[in-house]
């Protein structure tokens, strides 16, 4: 069984059990939820550069299954109002969500704590901003492509949101837990020699969190749910929210009165396995259909109207990073994308002067009723989950790939085995040198806080 990271945290679980004891209180006394939903396609109009994968040479050749950004509004019995954005996008830097949240107070008023963004992790949509920049070989045509298309993804994205408040109703809310199991930790089973008959290794998470939304007719509105895995079953050429889009689009036609959306879980270290076959990834997006199914057709525990939300940042601090000279071996002895991205650091130092020696990583946390929803940035691995369920209890909801695509956020035990999660991805993403040990007990400690904090 894993050990928690700092025995201190477990004060933390009697917190939670009086604010929820206090939630359930309040809301008997109060009006109900209300929520809103929106969905809109955000599907190119025109054959662009593919986000994802650094093999790809060329921009995109069709359509397979259409690209959504949705929107689900909240608001609780004393009415606070929080807002939930899922995009079928591999991520978003801190620059275009930067973008996202100053628009959306703007337009509806809302502050930083109370707006989440979530990328589903798709490798078959679009490059929307300048992450992962030095990974992919476009040139400036495609770049402007690109520049075109982020300007009108945010419009749309905004518009959204915008929609969602303006469809307001009254509510139920309940949550609860289904189970798929087609996630396989990449890093302790070798692809190539998996078989059917074999054990897997490794830490995963296989729960599928629910979030059902009902109206005042017991219909199903809206449904929200994740999972922990990378959405990576295909790497062609045709767009496509991979087996996340085929979910949500399996829920909407078992449900045609209901709108689901999908939030990407710690999947950092995890696959869908095996894969590369388009029937696999209807597979895939049908079994994690039918699991959240099981769960909104089964028992689940209502949520009293009572809506916390929080937010907060710790830094995060990085190894010493390479000189110069060691810049310039690199990018003379390497080729692909390690040359091309160092040298991208290369340019930074010279333009720059010197690399920063530390990130501020976003926390972000909401109670629903009595549910603690944590909410990370970049791309945590599985062992984020176990360690804050262990904390906050296994029913928790946990959120990766919010709010800002900085790099891999491995655990103290990837971080000393390296790899690539552990440290070799971390060029990709413009930072120049590994995280420095502490960063697993400051997220998790730091994303516990935030949460218990919440009155």
């Amino acid at each position: 069984m894993r050990q928690p990271v700092n025995i201190a945290l477990f004060s933390c679980v009697f917190l939670l059990m009086l604010l929820g004891m206090a939630g359930i209180g309040q809301g008997q006394e109060q009006e109900g939820w209300f929520a809103g939903v929106a969905s809109v396609d955000i599907t190119p109009e025109e054959s662009m550069w593919m986000a994802g994968y650094a093999s790809r040479n060329h921009g995109a050749e069709g359509l397979l299954l259409p690209l959504k950004a949705k929107a689900l509004a909240l608001q609780d019995g004393d009415g606070n109002q929080g807002l939930i954005l899922t995009v079928d996008l591999v991520g978003a830097s801190k620059e275009i969500t930067d973008r996202i949240f100053a628009s959306v107070k703007e337009k509806l008023g809302l502050e930083r704590h109370q707006v989440v963004f979530s990328a589903s992790h798709t490798h078959s949509g679009p490059v929307a901003d300048n992450s992962l920049r030095c990974i992919y070989p476009y040139d400036d045509s495609e770049a402007r492509k690109i520049e075109k298309y982020a300007a009108v993804f945010l419009e749309k994205i905004v518009a959204a949101a915008e929609v969602a408040f303006d469809n307001l109703r009254a509510v139920s809310l309940y949550s609860g837990n289904g189970v798929a199991r087609f996630a396989v930790n990449r890093r302790n089973n070798q692809e190539s020699a998996l078989t059917a008959t074999m054990a897997l290794e490794g830490p995963q998470d296989h729960a599928v969190p629910v979030l059902k939304v009902t109206d005042q007719s017991g219909k199903l509105y809206a449904v929200l749910f994740g999972y922990a895995c990378h959405a990576t079953v295909l790497d062609g050429y045709l767009w496509s929210g991979d087996y996340p889009g085929f979910a949500q689009a399996a829920l909407e036609e078992r449900y045609p009165d209901a709108t689901a959306l999908f939030f990407a879980g710690c999947g950092a270290d995890m696959n869908p396995l095996p894969r590369r076959q388009q029937p696999l990834v209807r597979q895939y997006g049908e079994t994690l259909a039918s699991a959240v199914a099981a769960r909104l057709d089964g028992d689940m525990k209502a949520l009293a109207p009572v809506l916390k939300m929080g937010y907060d940042e710790t830094v995060l601090a990085m190894l010493p990073p390479p000189d110069k000279e060691s810049l310039e071996e690199q990018v003379a002895t390497s080729s692909g994308y390690v040359q091309q991205c160092s040298q991208q650091l290369l340019d930074q130092l010279e333009a720059e002067g010197s690399f920063p020696e530390s990130y501020v990583y976003p926390l972000q946390g909401w109670i629903i009723g009595d549910l603690p929803f944590a909410m990370l940035a970049g791309e945590p691995v599985v062992e984020y989950a176990l360690a804050i369920k262990e904390v906050l209890g296994q029913d928790s909801f946990v959120m990766g790939y919010a709010n800002d695509y900085v790099s891999y956020i491995p655990s103290e035990r990837i971080l000393a085995e390296g790899g690539y999660e552990g440290c070799q991805a971390q060029m990709i993403f413009g930072l120049p040198s590994c995280w420095a040990p502490g960063l697993e007990e400051k997220i998790v400690t730091g994303m516990c806080s935030l949460l218990t904090s919440l009155d």
